[in-house]
């Protein structure tokens, strides 16, 4: 047992799961403003020809630690509201699939300072006479072409399709609207205040 020599951590490889929990810290880094898009990117392409743990810490060299020491997540969330009202903010998970079900109610889900677990996030939508807003991170993108909007409004002020080769999230909506209203943005900003 003497002879037994333990690995120094940082030449040890990693595992998928190990970069997705350095993807959520870089996710954290870019929408707290501690990093600004390109450093994002460039770091996320360096995490990508990291082998080791070593390689990846480097990138997080200049970043707080912020992670949650446990985190569950879920695949899927459903979220139900009939004649209420529905807000996740924070810092909170996002899962690979949201289901939103809501009656003469509001869903508000802001992403800004959020977790992303996985890079493409899909949001089912089945929402009448009430509103959902997504409030997403700078460089997320959000496809809402497969909403179907009857006496409502589907409405998305970002970009609908991911960069080539990028990493921010991207967000697919499907499902319908009706008589209400789809709300899909960025961060608001008026003097000092954002929303």
């Amino acid at each position: 047992m003497s002879g037994d020599v333990v690995p120094d951590r940082r030449v040890l490889r990693m595992s998928h799961a190990d970069r997705e929990l350095v993807v959520a810290r870089l996710n954290n880094a870019l929408s707290e403003g501690r990093l600004e898009l390109a450093e994002f990117e460039e770091r996320l392409d360096g995490l990508m020809k990291a082998r080791t743990y070593g390689e990846a810490e480097a990138l997080l060299a200049d970043l707080p630690d912020t992670s949650m020491p446990t985190l569950a997540v879920r695949d899927t969330i459903e979220l139900r509201s009939h004649a209420g009202n529905i807000k996740r903010d924070g810092r909170w998970a996002v899962p690979r699939r949201i289901e939103v079900r809501s009656v003469a109610g509001s869903v508000k889900l802001d992403m800004r300072t959020a977790i992303f677990t996985h890079q493409f996030v899909e949001i089912d939508l089945a929402a009448q006479a009430g509103t959902v807003v997504v409030v997403l991170p700078p460089g997320a993108t959000a496809d809402i072409d497969a909403v179907g909007a009857s006496a409502g409004t589907a409405k998305s002020t970002v970009p609908p399709t991911p960069e080539p080769g990028g990493y921010a999230p991207h967000l697919v909506f499907t499902g319908s609207v009706a008589a209400g209203t789809l709300v899909v943005r960025y961060e608001r900003r008026f003097w000092r205040w954002t929303w």
